[in-house]
C-alpha cells in the first residue's frame, strides 16, 4: 500500500545518492545533518554536512591575481562516523561487497531517518545492517543514531569505530573549489565518562565555537554490554574502537547519541560543560523517538495541506512542509537567523539569504505568526548596515543587501565561475535592488495576516519607511518625460545585467523594480497617517525624512515611469523590445528542455544579455505579488491605462520567451496561469513540485534544497488554489481548484484564530478553532461575514 509520509529508495543507486542526501537531511532549525551513510567520508558519490543555522565564516581567496573574500555556511566535524570492521578484515565498504539489499525510508510523519543494508561480503558472510536517525525536534542540542547489527549466517568478533571527523572543509559546490574554503580549527579533543568523547572546533574568522560531545552505546540480547575499547586520535580526529563478540541471528543494538553546543547558544556557561552534561541525562533512545514523534505531531496537526490529488503530489506537498520546518521551526525563534534559499542543507548559494523570503514567509505567517516575526526580526536588526549601504551608492535611507549572511552586509560575490567555460566573471547581482521591495512587502503581509500593531510600530514601520526613502532618493525626474526613473538595477531576471552595447552594469526601468517601489512609498504613506505623533516623530529623526519627502513621495507614486508598449505588453525593461529573438528550438535540441542560457551562451562568446530571453518571471512577478484590481488601480494612480483584460497577452508574451532556468519561475507562472488557464496552472505547479525531488536543474539539488520553491508550492495550495486573500481587514476566498485536485485542506492562522478550510469544486466549509482572539471578518463573493471561536459555515460554490 502506498504511503503518502514515506519516501523511499528501493536500491543503492550511486549516481543519485548526493541527492538522496540532500533531500533525507534532517534538522530542527538550530542544526541539520545530510543524510550520509555514517561510515562514509567526502568522496564522488558521499558528503557528510552538518551545519549550524546561521553558522558563517569568512575567508580571503586569490583568483586571477585578485583578493576576493566569501562568507559561507560552515561545515562543522561529522558527528555521524560510524563503521565497523570483522575480526581482522578491512573497514566496511559499500563498494566492496555484494549488496543483497538496500532500502532508506524517510519518514516524514515523525521526522527520523532509516536504512537497511543486507550484504554479503567476500568470505560468505551475510550480514544486516539497519540504521535509524533523527535530530531532535524536541531538544534542539540532540542528535541520535541507532544501528541493528545482525550476522546471518556467522558468529565472530567485530571492532566497532565511533568517531567525530573534525578534517572537514567546505566541499560540496565544485564551483567553489578554487576558493579557501578549510574554514574550521580543532582546538580540542577527548574522552570522558564512559564511552564519551568530545570535540570543541572554531571557525578562523567569525571566532564561533562548537563542542560536539557523543556518548556509545551497546545491547546485546537486551542487555547493556561493555565491551573492551581503545581510544583512537588523529589530527582533527577522535574515535573510540570497541570489540565485541557477536552471535549468529543474534541483533547487537549500538546507539549513538549527539549532543551540540555554540558559543553563540542562549543561556549557557560554555559550550563543552553544556554539551557533555546534556549526554549525563539521557534516556534510551527509544524515549528520545517517542518524544521526536510527538513534537513532529504537533508541527502536522495544524501545518499539514492534504491534497486530494495523486499520490505523489500529497508526498512531495508533504516534503516540502518537512523541509520547511527542519530549516526554520519553533526552535529558531530569536535566535537571530533568516530563511537561506537553500536551506541548511548544503554549501549552495553560501547559506545566504536572498528575496526567496517572498515565496516562503506568507506561508509562516498563516501558520507560525511568532517564527514570521522573528525571521523579519533578522531583517531589522540588520538596517544599520542597509542604511550604510544606501549612503555608500549616494542615497538615502536603507539598503538591503541581495545576499546577507551574519551581519547584513553585501555578500554577493564580486566575480563567480562559469563552470561551463571555466571563466572567472564580473557578477552583478548585487544590483537586484528589488529586494527593498520583497522585504517591505513581507513586513506588511505580516501584519495584514497577524495586525501585530506593537511590531509594526516598533519595527516593522521603520523597515517600510526606511526602504521608501532609498527609492525616493534613488528615483530621478526626467523633465522631458515629466516621470520619475529608476536606472542602473537588475530585475528578477538575472540573464539582463547590461545593455548589449554598453559595459556599464545595469538597466533602465525595470518594470517589477519600478512599480513595486512606487507600492513600499505608498504603503510607507499609509503608515504615516496611521502611526501616533510621537512615533512619528522618533522615526523621522531616526531615519531622516521631512515634509519636503512626504510631498515628493506624492509625487512619484503619481508619476513613476514603467516601459509598456502600444500593445499594452509591459516591457520588462526600457529597451527590451529591441533585443534579439533567440532560437529557442535550436538550444533546446542541443542543450535540452532546462536551459542556463547564461552559462551555455557566455561559453559560446555571446550573452543573454543580447536576446529577449528571460531565465525566471520578471514582469509576470507583478501578476503574481497584486491582483488584476490592485493592479490595474496601481496603473491608475500612474496615469496609465492598463486593464486586466490586457494580463493573458503579457503572460503568452512572456511564457515564450522564458527558459525557466530557475526553480521559482514556474511557481509564478502555475499562480499567474491560475484564473485564466488552470491546466496550464497545473503543469506548471506540477513542475514545480518536482523541481527538487528529480533534480531538474541538472544535479544542483544536492547542493542545497531550493527552499522558495517548495514553499511557493506550499502557497499556491494555500492562498492562490483558494483565492486567500487579506484585504481591508477581511480574509477573502475565491477558489480555483485544477481539476486534478478533487478536494483540499488545511489551516491557517489568522489574527489568532486557526481556521480549518476545506475546499472541494462544489463547497467551502470554513471551522473556526477554539480560541480567545476576537471576531474575525471572512469574505466570499462580494460578502463580508462575522466569525468567532467554534464556528461553522458552508459555502456553495
Amino acid at each position: 500500500m502506498l504511503n503518502d509520509w514515506i519516501i523511499e529508495y528501493k536500491k543503492w543507486d550511486a549516481k543519485n545518492h548526493p541527492l538522496q542526501e540532500a533531500l533525507c537531511t534532517l534538522g530542527n532549525g538550530y542544526f541539520t545533518t545530510r543524510g550520509a551513510l555514517e561510515f562514509s567520508r567526502d568522496n564522488e558519490y558521499n558528503y557528510p554536512g552538518t551545519y549550524l543555522a546561521g553558522g558563517y565564516n569568512r575567508l580571503k581567496s586569490t583568483i586571477n591575481n585578485r583578493e576576493i573574500e566569501n562568507e559561507d555556511l560552515v561545515n562543522w566535524p561529522n558527528w555521524l562516523y560510524l563503521t565497523f570492521r570483522i575480526e581482522n578484515g578491512k573497514w566496511f565498504d559499500l563498494a566492496k561487497v555484494k549488496i543483497l539489499e538496500y532500502k532508506t525510508i524517510l519518514n516524514l510523519q515523525e521526522g527520523f531517518l532509516e536504512r537497511k543494508i543486507r550484504f554479503q561480503d567476500d568470505k560468505q558472510r551475510i550480514t544486516t545492517l539497519i540504521s535509524k536517525r533523527f535530530v531532535s525536534m524536541h531538544d534542539y542540542h540532540l542528535g541520535a543514531l541507532q544501528w541493528t547489527f545482525i550476522p546471518e549466517n556467522w558468529s565472530g568478533r567485530i571492532i566497532v569505530r565511533s568517531g567525530i571527523d573534525g578534517n572537514i572543509i567546505n566541499n560540496n559546490v565544485a564551483r567553489y573549489r578554487q576558493l579557501n574554503q578549510d574554514h574550521i580549527a580543532v582546538l580540542e579533543k577527548a574522552c570522558f565518562a564512559e564511552n564519551g568523547i568530545y570535540l570543541i572546533s572554531k571557525t578562523k574568522q567569525s571566532g564561533i565555537t562548537m563542542a560536539q560531545a557523543v556518548l556509545t552505546r551497546f545491547l546485546n540480547a537486551n542487555e547493556v554490554d561493555k565491551p573492551d575499547q581503545d581510544l583512537i586520535t588523529n589530527k582533527g580526529f577522535i574515535a573510540q574502537d570497541y570489540q565485541i563478540e557477536c552471535q549468529n541471528n543474534k541483533p547487537l543494538i549500538i546507539e549513538k547519541y549527539l549532543s551540540l553546543y555554540t558559543s553563540k547558544d542562549f543561556a549557557i556557561s560554555d559550550p563543552l560543560t553544556e554539551a557533555k552534561n546534556k549526554l549525563g541525562n539521557l534516556t534510551d533512545f527509544n524515549l528520545l523517538l517517542a518524544e521526536q514523534k510527538l513534537s513532529w505531531s504537533q508541527i502536522w496537526k495544524y501545518n499539514d495541506i492534504k491534497l486530494n490529488s495523486h499520490f505523489e503530489d500529497q508526498l512531495i506537498l508533504r516534503l516540502h512542509i518537512f523541509h520547511l520546518y527542519q530549516t526554520v521551526s519553533r526552535n529558531s525563534i530569536d535566535y537571530d537567523i533568516g530563511v537561506p534559499a537553500r536551506g541548511w542543507h548544503g554549501e549552495a548559494y553560501r547559506g545566504h539569504i536572498f528575496w526567496d523570503e517572498i515565496y516562503i514567509l506568507p506561508y509562516i505567517s498563516l501558520h507560525q505568526p511568532q517564527l514570521a516575526r522573528s525571521l523579519l526580526m533578522y531583517r531589522y536588526r540588520r538596517l544599520p548596515q542597509a542604511y550604510q549601504a544606501a549612503r555608500e551608492i549616494g542615497c538615502r535611507g536603507a539598503l538591503f543587501p541581495w545576499q546577507s549572511g551574519s551581519n547584513g552586509r553585501e555578500e554577493t560575490q564580486k566575480i563567480h565561475l562559469n563552470p561551463k567555460s571555466g571563466r572567472w566573471l564580473p557578477d552583478h547581482s548585487h544590483l537586484q535592488y528589488h529586494i527593498n521591495s520583497a522585504i517591505p512587502f513581507n513586513v506588511w503581509n505580516y501584519f495584514q495576516s497577524t495586525d501585530d500593531i506593537d511590531f509594526m510600530v516598533s519595527h516593522g514601520a521603520e523597515i517600510i519607511i526606511a526602504a521608501a526613502l532609498f527609492w525616493s532618493s534613488i528615483a530621478q525626474y526626467n523633465p522631458a518625460r515629466q516621470r520619475y526613473e529608476i536606472n542602473g538595477v537588475v530585475g528578477p531576471d538575472e540573464y539582463h545585467t547590461h545593455y548589449p552595447d554598453s559595459e556599464e552594469p545595469g538597466l533602465k526601468n525595470n518594470a517589477y523594480t519600478n512599480i513595486m517601489a512606487v507600492w513600499v512609498i505608498q504603503h510607507a504613506l499609509e503608515l504615516l497617517k496611521v502611526i501616533d505623533k510621537s512615533c512619528l516623530m522618533d522615526l523621522a529623526e531616526k531615519i531622516g525624512f521631512t515634509q519636503d519627502d512626504l510631498q515628493r513621495w506624492e509625487d512619484i507614486i503619481r508619476k513613476m515611469f514603467v516601459p509598456i508598449n502600444d500593445d499594452q505588453i509591459i516591457m520588462q525593461f526600457e529597451g527590451f523590445e529591441n533585443l534579439q529573438e533567440l532560437d529557442w528550438n535550436y538550444y533546446h535540441q542541443k542543450y535540452g528542455a532546462h536551459l542556463r542560457l547564461d552559462r551555455i551562451l557566455e561559453s559560446e562568446n555571446d550573452s543573454p544579455n543580447n536576446y529577449k530571453a528571460c531565465k525566471q518571471a520578471d514582469v509576470l512577478m507583478l501578476f503574481y505579488i497584486f491582483s488584476s484590481h490592485e493592479l490595474e488601480a496601481l496603473f491608475k494612480k500612474l496615469n496609465y491605462h492598463f486593464e486586466p483584460k490586457n494580463i493573458p497577452a503579457n503572460i503568452e508574451y512572456y511564457e515564450q520567451r522564458t527558459a525557466h532556468g530557475s526553480t521559482l519561475s514556474q511557481i509564478i507562472h502555475a499562480w499567474v496561469y491560475a484564473r485564466s488557464h488552470r491546466e496550464l496552472s497545473w503543469i506548471n505547479f506540477k513542475k514545480a513540485l518536482k523541481s527538487d525531488f528529480e533534480d531538474v536543474q541538472g544535479g544542483t539539488t544536492h547542493e542545497g534544497i531550493h527552499l522558495g520553491a517548495m514553499a511557493g508550492t506550499m502557497d499556491l495550495i494555500q492562498r492562490c488554489y483558494s483565492g486567500l486573500d487579506i484585504r481591508d481587514n477581511v480574509l477573502w476566498l475565491e477558489p480555483t481548484l485544477p481539476e486534478d485536485v478533487t478536494e483540499m485542506n488545511f489551516s491557517v492562522r489568522f489574527r489568532g484564530h486557526w481556521i480549518n478550510l476545506t475546499i472541494n469544486h462544489q463547497k467551502i466549509t470554513i471551522n473556526f478553532d477554539k480560541g480567545w482572539a476576537n471576531p474575525v471578518k471572512i469574505g466570499f463573493k462580494n460578502k463580508v461575514y462575522l466569525y468567532g471561536k467554534n464556528d461553522v459555515k458552508t459555502f456553495n460554490l
